[in-house]
């Protein structure tokens, strides 16, 4: 249990300040994370990230050798599009960047809208999903990254160091995830910072097979095994997924997930190095201890990487980092950043001038907002028990964060601002603080709608709001991908706006059709407790997740019908 804090909300941003003070030798932080002081000479630029709680991954394995920044998530959340940019742009060296990451769907979202700002500004940006988690799906493309990402991120960073162009860079970090597998097992879940129980729990005499490190449990639990018999069938399950190719070395990384202790492993290493070498393969360079943890999860992984002449000599490449050094090498000197480059402060934009009835429809949207402010806080600690089930368990507490940011943002653009400039800016807002899949969606969807609706325009009636719900779910399906049945916001979400526009059409009125459709979408997110997951993060628990609702779908179910009770007092007041 993480005992050490002040706010639990604000853990990951203090224990950054933190690290900072520790190693500011080496790096530096910047909006979003951390950069490593730059080499005299210019390289590619190498920038990981994701949640944290999972140190030394992100920002302890940046450095010499390795990588060149780290974007710094809340704890188990992805980060959003605004810091993955901000970091990728403080990286850059004029040879490009790039993002590297395990394979989950904020982090996808939000590093590529982050890629995609990075090169309509110039800047040649690539990347480069870690896919090496065997138990996550028998298809590698949509494996999960685990343990695997040290070995590509390392990959990439020495490939980096030797000077190459993006173009080698890339081809090598994808040779190291293609030749990369890793399957783990839990002992006992982690426990989130500010939490009196931890977001799974082991049953006595069992271990979870093919965890996650987003605090997710395993795949399937079975009986806990002897140190001989777990050895042994790490390696063999490893083996049998083993990649296409002759070579017989290999790279071991024998990982500890935050509580397993050094000598357990010590002692499991030995069984695992014997059957390796009974297999043939040769160890090359191998690893043992805490490299990508989950806060104080109990488990550990195995991870092994097949090598070829390149991938060896980049595996077994000098690094000096935080958390990671390897050979004591001789560094090159390193530049401090100069004045400009310290001062990352976001250009101030100019509240647009909006009609009397945007400006009146903006008062609406604040006053909405503060409803959807109240009603996430009273239900964060259970919204984030449904997401435990069979996934990280931070969705409440992600949807906390980005509504109260979105709120914070509309209050303060000013009185005379229009309702699309207002719902444009909380939305940035809700994406940037909230991060994670469920933060870029609804920070997105509220911003697209924003876009959408004409701030010199007449009287908002009802076909502005059919148009506004459409515009929102059309974001959604966009950015996220899924579909009805993929267990899902989706799944409450559409049939929300098809009896919303159905009311509407037969002369409904606004506040009276808004509260049909919630009741709808509020039957309908009950609904996806009988329903598998087919997409996002809980789709390798899909069987963990059948009995429970979604959360997505259970928070705007929730928001929809606090916000249908509101509109309606406020036409009857």
């Amino acid at each position: 249990m993480t005992r050490i804090f002040d706010d639990p909300a604000r853990f990951a941003e203090d224990q950054l300040e933190g690290f900072l003070d520790l190693y500011a030798d080496r790096l530096r932080g910047v909006p979003g994370g951390v950069v490593a002081h730059r080499t005299a000479q210019p390289q590619v630029a190498v920038v990981i990230g994701g949640g944290s709680g999972h140190y030394p991954a992100f920002c302890g394995t940046v450095g010499p050798g390795f990588a060149t920044g780290a974007v710094v998530g809340n704890i188990f959340t992805s980060p959003s599009a605004s810091q993955a940019a901000s970091v990728g742009r403080a990286a850059d060296q004029g040879r490009g960047v790039i993002f590297s990451f395990g394979n989950y769907a904020g982090d996808v979202i939000n590093f590529g809208l982050a890629a995609d700002r990075m090169r309509d500004e110039g800047i040649d940006t690539r990347i480069l999903l870690v896919t090496d988690d065997i138990a996550s799906s028998p298809d590698i493309a949509q494996r999960r990254g685990i343990a695997g990402d040290f070995t590509v991120f390392k990959v990439l960073g020495a490939a980096a160091a030797e000077g190459h162009d993006i173009d080698v860079v890339e081809t090598f970090g994808r040779q190291a995830n293609d030749h990369t597998r890793t399957l783990g097992v839990a002992f006992s879940g982690c426990t989130m910072p500010g939490a009196d129980e931890p977001l799974f729990t082991v049953p006595q005499g069992q271990l979870g097979l093919g965890l996650g490190i987003h605090g997710e449990p395993g795949i399937r639990d079975m009986a806990t095994l002897p140190a001989t018999d777990l050895g042994r069938m790490l390696v063999d399950d490893l083996l049998a997924d083993a990649p296409d190719t002759s070579s017989r070395r290999v790279a071991v990384i024998l990982n500890g997930l935050g509580t397993t202790k050094y000598e357990e492993l010590f002692l499991l290493w030995r069984i695992v190095a014997a059957r390796l070498r009974e297999a043939g393969l040769t160890i090359v360079a191998p690893e043992v201890g805490e490299l990508v943890t989950s806060l104080d999860m109990g488990g550990c992984s195995l991870t092994l990487m097949w090598l070829n002449d390149d991938l060896e000599r980049l595996w077994c490449a000098d690094a000096y980092t935080p958390g990671y050094r390897k050979t004591a090498a001789p560094l090159l000197p390193l530049v401090k950043p100069s004045a400009a480059e310290r001062q990352l402060v976001p250009p101030v934009l100019a509240v647009p001038s909006a009609s009397a009835n945007s400006v009146a429809l903006a008062a609406t949207v604040r006053a909405v907002l503060k409803v959807a402010r109240d009603t996430i806080a009273e239900h964060e600690h259970e919204l984030g028990r449904i997401d435990a089930v069979a996934g990280d368990g931070d969705h409440g507490r992600g949807m906390r964060k980005g509504v109260e940011a979105a709120l914070a943002r509309a209050e303060g653009t000013g009185q005379d601002a229009g309702a699309g400039w207002v719902l444009r800016q909380a939305g940035q807002a809700w994406a940037d603080e909230a991060g994670g899949t469920s933060g870029v969606l609804w920070g997105a969807a509220l911003e697209s709608v924003g876009r959408d609706l004409d701030d010199y325009g007449a009287a908002f009636g009802p076909d502005d709001l059919a148009r506004a719900v459409r515009e929102f779910t059309a974001t959604i399906h966009k950015l996220g991908k899924a579909k009805l049945g993929d267990k899902t916001m989706v799944d409450a979400l559409v049939p929300f706006g098809t009896e919303l526009e159905s009311a509407l059409n037969t002369g409904v009125a606004a506040a009276k059709a808004w509260s049909v459709a919630a009741a709808v979408a509020t039957m309908a997110a009950a609904e996806t407790a009988e329903l598998t997951p087919r997409i996002g993060r809980a789709r390798p628990l899909a069987e963990k997740s059948v009995g429970t609702p979604d959360a997505g779908a259970t928070s705007f179910a929730l928001l929809c019908t606090a916000i249908g009770a509101h509109l309606t007092s406020e036409r009857t007041a």
